[in-house]
């Protein structure tokens, strides 16, 4: 049951995150005036196809691991096929391919970012700029206290917090002084003084008061600004990551579509909203990383065709698609390495 759940919820990553990026591509080729020949979602043979009034080809292919919109004029014409002439893609100024490159993972990142909004908007998080209480863990000195959910800690022996992070540190500096704290509490329109001890905790080694923020939904406004600084952290964090990988300051460690797909089923089980936030990480990732410049992804052909604009000629496009299929073999056997070694792990550990 579980892989088929995996499956599934792997087919709807892809498709969400695949379907995005490559529509960005399209819609910029289609305001661009840049003939589109094909749109598919998957690989391999088509299972079923549409062809529209404008003689655009609508595909959805038997492997879900990828997707692409096949441009006019890219040298990848099928039988039969011709292009409008003036509309194929590389006929069309630097600006206007850098765009058409770009906007896939363009996509992909509004795509993150809308995303996180709608679970900052839908599901919340904890409120982690105020001291109200969430939730009271059993056993704790907060139970024995009395402490309810709701109370707002205002003071911790007779100094202000108004924070989470400023007031669980207090906690634990004047604890480590002297077991016996004074919490000043407000409950409703009622103040309230506390004097309860907080001994030092063996299991977490260090002083617990028991308690856990409150959450907080927000409008859809802040929502969408909020999340569009944690897309930003999240992506400088990747950068970063990626930075220490190539100085090697630390290891490897690569997931090819299975270990997705392993992901992706466990997203699926821990509910709704694990979901809406993996397809959100996931989506970030396919962004930031087609972005790279290596040759087969967007980041690569946006690097020719920088160069293009800076040294205002082009380079020879028999030499650039020889570089870009070299890239797609190297990149197709990086997936074959990585996914086997996926394949290796699960059966490891199982």
């Amino acid at each position: 049951m579980h892989i088929i759940l995996s499956i599934i919820a792997f087919i709807i990553v892809i498709a969400v995150c695949v379907i995005v990026h490559e529509y960005g591509h399209y819609i910029t080729a289609k305001i661009l005036g840049v003939q589109v020949h094909e749109f598919a979602f998957g690989m391999g043979p088509a299972l079923l196809q549409h062809r529209d009034k404008s003689g655009m080809l609508w595909s959805w292919r038997a492997f879900p691991v990828g997707g692409f919109c096949r441009l006019a004029g890219m040298n990848e014409e099928d039988e039969g096929e011709s292009v409008i002439p003036g509309h194929g893609f590389n006929e069309q100024s630097a600006w206007k391919r850098f765009l058409i490159l770009l906007n896939g993972s363009a996509f992909n990142v509004i795509l993150a970012v809308l995303l996180m909004a709608l679970y900052l908007w839908g599901h919340g998080v904890l409120d982690m700029d105020s001291t109200r209480i969430g939730e009271i863990m059993p056993g704790f000195p907060s139970e024995q206290a009395g402490l309810q959910v709701g109370d707002e800690i205002m003071k911790v022996n007779g100094e202000n917090v108004s924070k989470w992070r400023e007031m669980s540190e207090k906690i634990r500096v004047e604890a480590g002084k002297s077991e016996s704290i004074n919490l000043e509490v407000k409950r409703g329109d009622e103040t309230l003084t506390m004097t309860l001890n907080v001994p030092n905790n063996e299991e977490y080694g260090r002083p617990m008061l028991g308690v856990s923020p409150s959450f907080v939904r927000y409008g859809m406004f802040k929502a969408l600004r909020n999340s569009a600084s944690y897309t930003y952290r999240m992506t400088v964090m990747m950068l970063r990551g990626l930075a220490e990988l190539v100085m090697g300051y630390q290891e490897a460690d690569v997931t090819g579509p299975v270990g997705i797909a392993s992901m992706s089923g466990h997203a699926l089980r821990s509910g709704l909203w694990g979901f809406v936030t993996f397809i959100a990480i996931i989506a970030l990732n396919l962004g930031i990383l087609n972005l790279f410049p290596i040759p087969a992804l967007d980041g690569g052909r946006i690097l020719f065709v920088l160069l293009e604009m800076i040294l205002r000629r082009r380079l020879p496009e028999k030499v650039e698609n020889w570089i870009h299929t070299a890239g797609f073999v190297v990149l197709i056997s990086l997936m074959i390495l990585v996914t086997f070694k996926d394949v290796y792990n699960i059966f490891m550990t199982h």
